[in-house]
């Protein structure tokens, strides 16, 4: 099955489940590495760092995907509104506690704020043609990779992803080149309505076993908000419990 409950489309939420799985994933071995289980530099280089960008992009696709499912026909203002409020509720927290944590690498454009910002930008976007977002999605990454200025060094420009020099963070999702994916997943999004997947998917019945693994994809900030304190807190315990 593919589909749908109400409004929502249980595949698009089994894909958020699945990143949600793959973050929980990076994220213990994040914190094993913290602890000392784990060789320093693990998370930061190799298959972890690679596994780490496409959680991060899948992710901001799957945001993309869900602007033009929500937003495709008519820009629906108040619910935009509300969910960029969360959002950046989100985000000050996770600033916030990072801050508290890591006062000299806290997260300060991070993965919800990036989704939020690239939200706005997409929506401003919206009306063009998938093919004409996938092309947009290419060249934001193209600019990244060829564009490196010192004067966009400061934390207060580095947001944008166009400095020299990446800031010190523990989370960092600048605009430049992550905007690409929040394009590409509306550039998708586009095209498969224009084949008809979304409306064959929404007269599909999902199965409970299914919707019970959609579940954490409907509540996926819920999730991104309490699932690291709940690692690190079984990873200290279980440190603890091992001397």
């Amino acid at each position: 099955m593919a589909a749908g409950t109400g409004d929502r489309l249980v595949m698009v939420d089994l894909a958020r489940t699945a990143a949600l799985l793959g973050m929980a994933v990076f994220h213990l071995a994040f914190d094993l590495e913290m602890f000392g289980h784990l060789a320093p530099g693990t998370t930061v280089s190799g298959g972890w760092a690679i596994f780490a960008r496409l959680v991060a992009g899948s992710f901001l696709f799957l945001s993309g995907v869900s602007l033009v499912l929500a937003h495709g026909e008519a820009i629906r203002w108040p619910g935009v509104w509300r969910r960029l409020g969360r959002l950046a509720a989100a985000a000050a927290l996770v600033s916030g506690a990072t801050w508290l944590a890591f006062p000299q690498a806290f997260v300060f454009f991070g993965i919800l704020h990036s989704i939020a910002l690239c939200s706005l930008i997409g929506l401003a976007l919206i009306r063009l043609p998938g093919l004409v977002l996938l092309a947009l999605a290419v060249a934001v990454v193209a600019v990244d990779r060829s564009v490196a200025l010192e004067v966009m060094n400061p934390r207060w420009l580095a947001w944008t992803g166009l400095g020299s020099v990446a800031p010190l963070a523990v989370d960092f999702v600048p605009v430049f080149p992550w905007l690409g994916a929040v394009l590409a997943g509306m550039g998708a999004a586009k095209i498969a309505a224009g084949a008809g997947l979304w409306t064959r998917a929404a007269g599909l019945r999902a199965g409970p076993g299914l919707r019970r693994l959609a579940w954490p994809g409907r509540h996926s900030l819920l999730l991104y908000l309490i699932h690291q304190p709940v690692l690190i807190g079984l990873v200290w315990a279980g440190t603890q419990a091992l001397g």
